[in-house]
């Protein structure tokens, strides 16, 4: 997993229009995908921020943040645009900050409110998917044909197991 700065570099043109996606509305809107303490999914509208080099989440106290104490895997998929069915994914771990000065930085320059318990979350990327269905959309009513969707997926390299044992 890494920075979305990172992924940024590694392939630019995906993360522009991810990023044209989740802030398409303004400030950003997405789902986000957790799990429950029973292993089930729990799917939540946030609010995605990008703020320096980093994608971030703040969350309230609520079930979709005790989850991502306990496990920080997520999923996070974007608001669906008025015109077409295009749709942008990421996947990976979500990890609190606790640098009070970068906490403050992004705080303040999103005007989060201090009296509001609320945690700063850096989503890092494993994995992101950006689809395209055209102007017709995913299931058009009309009887047109379908256009084909266009696709682009990036994958945050792995590590082999020899550079894991090195590592550690």
């Amino acid at each position: 997993m890494i920075s979305w700065s990172e992924f940024a570099a590694a392939e630019p043109s995906l993360a522009v229009g991810i990023r044209a996606l989740l802030q398409q509305y303004g400030p950003g809107m997405g789902y986000l995908a957790t799990v429950r303490p029973d292993g089930g999914p729990r799917v939540h509208p946030v609010s995605p921020v990008f703020a320096g080099s980093g994608l971030y989440c703040f969350l309230v106290d609520s079930p979709k943040r005790r989850d991502l104490e306990r496990d920080p895997r997520y999923a996070l998929h974007s608001y669906p645009p008025e015109e077409s069915d295009d749709e942008a994914y990421l996947t990976g771990q979500a990890f609190q900050v606790r640098d009070p000065r970068a906490v403050s930085d992004i705080a303040d320059a999103l005007r989060a409110s201090p009296e509001v318990d609320w945690r700063l979350f850096e989503l890092s990327i494993d994995s992101a998917t950006l689809r395209h269905h055209g102007p017709s959309g995913a299931l058009p009513l009309a009887a047109a044909p379908l256009p084909i969707p266009i696709s682009q997926s990036w994958r945050a390299p792995r590590k082999s197991p020899r550079k894991l044992a090195m590592a550690s």
